[in-house]
C-alpha cells in the first residue's frame, strides 16, 4: 500500500501509529494522522499554518474531542479506521492530480481536507486552511521539502529499493535475486557474510522474517543519492528471529549501484539488531 510513500510521508503513518498508542486508541484515526504530520514536516506545518506551537494548539483541540484511554504497546498492531484509509486514498489521487510520481505529505494533508467529515479536517478548516488554494501554491512550485521526484536518477534508486522491500512479502527467490548485483555481498544478523550464490541458495531462510504478515518495513533514511550510487537505511518492525525474540526491530542497510550504467542493482546489504529500550 506504501510503495509510492516517500520515507517522509512513511514516517508520518509511523508516528501515527505511536500516537494511537498514547492516546490508547482502537484504530488509527485522522486526528492521529494530522499529530503524525506535524511532528514529522516541520516546514509543511509553517507554510500552511503558520509559526507558532501549532503542534501544542492542536493536540490541545484534539484531546478536547477524543477520550483518552489506556496506553498501548507499540508492538500491537492496530488497524487503519475507515476515514484514515479514506485520507490516504484521497493522498495518491492527489499526487497524481499534481503529476507527482510519489506521496509525499504534502498529498497526506490534502487527503484529510478531502475528508470534511473527519475531526482532523475541522480542526484544519477551522484554522483557515482552504483545499483549492493549497492545491494552487503546491502547482506553482516544489513543495517545503520538494518531495515529487522528477529526475530518472532519484525515481529508479528509491523505487528500485520500494519494489524489493514490497516483494519481501511473497519471498520468492528466483524473482527476488534479480535484484543483486553480480558481486552483492549480504551480511546477516549474526555477522556471516554470503555471496549472491548463497543468498540465492538460501534466500528463504535468510529473508524469512520479513515475509512474515506483520513485519513492516520504514525507509529510516537516504543517506546518499547520487549518480550511480544510492544509499538508504530501513527499519523493519516486527522481523522477528527465533534466535533473538527480544530483538523485534533490525536496521537494514542498502547499498545499490547502477550495473554498467544501467538498472539499479543492490550492492551490499547488512541487517543490525536494534536493541529496545525496556518498557
Amino acid at each position: 500500500m506504501f510503495e509510492r510513500y516517500t520515507e517522509k510521508a512513511r514516517r508520518v503513518i509511523f508516528f501515527a501509529r505511536y500516537e494511537v498508542s498514547q492516546y490508547g486508541s482502537s484504530y488509527i484515526e485522522t486526528e492521529h494522522l494530522l499529530l503524525g504530520l506535524i511532528r514529522e514536516d516541520k516546514a509543511l506545518v509553517r507554510m500552511f499554518l503558520g509559526q507558532g506551537n501549532v503542534e501544542a494548539e492542536i493536540r490541545a483541540e484534539i484531546e478536547g474531542n477524543i477520550t483518552r484511554q489506556e496506553r498501548i504497546s507499540t508492538s500491537v498492531e492496530v488497524p487503519l479506521g475507515d476515514e484514515c484509509r479514506e485520507v490516504l486514498k484521497l493522498a495518491g489521487e492527489e499526487a497524481e492530480r499534481l503529476a507527482h510520481h510519489h506521496i509525499g505529505t504534502e498529498h497526506i494533508l490534502l487527503g484529510i481536507l478531502r475528508v470534511e467529515r473527519s475531526l482532523a479536517a475541522r480542526l484544519l478548516l477551522a484554522r483557515g486552511l482552504k483545499l483549492a488554494a493549497m492545491r494552487e501554491q503546491l502547482t506553482k512550485g516544489p513543495g517545503p521539502n520538494d518531495t515529487s521526484v522528477k529526475g530518472p536518477r532519484d525515481e529508479k534508486g528509491i523505487f528500485t529499493l520500494d519494489s524489493f522491500l514490497t516483494g519481501l512479502k511473497s519471498n520468492k527467490a528466483e524473482e527476488l535475486i534479480e535484484f543483486f548485483g553480480k558481486d552483492a555481498q549480504f551480511l546477516d544478523v549474526f555477522g556471516k557474510r554470503w555471496n549472491r550464490e548463497e543468498i540465492f541458495k538460501a534466500f528463504e531462510t535468510l529473508f524469512a522474517p520479513y515475509a512474515k504478515k506483520n513485519a513492516t518495513p520504514l525507509v529510516e533514511e537516504i543517506l546518499a543519492d547520487m549518480d550511480g550510487l544510492f544509499v538508504a537505511s530501513v527499519l523493519w518492525k516486527n522481523a522477528i528471529l527465533a534466535s533473538l525474540e527480544r530483538i523485534w526491530v533490525h536496521r537494514m542497510s542498502v547499498v545499490l549501484i547502477r550495473e554498467e550504467g544501467k538498472e539499479w542493482r543492490i550492492l551490499l546489504m547488512h541487517v543490525s539488531p536494534v536493541q529496545q529500550p525496556a518498557g
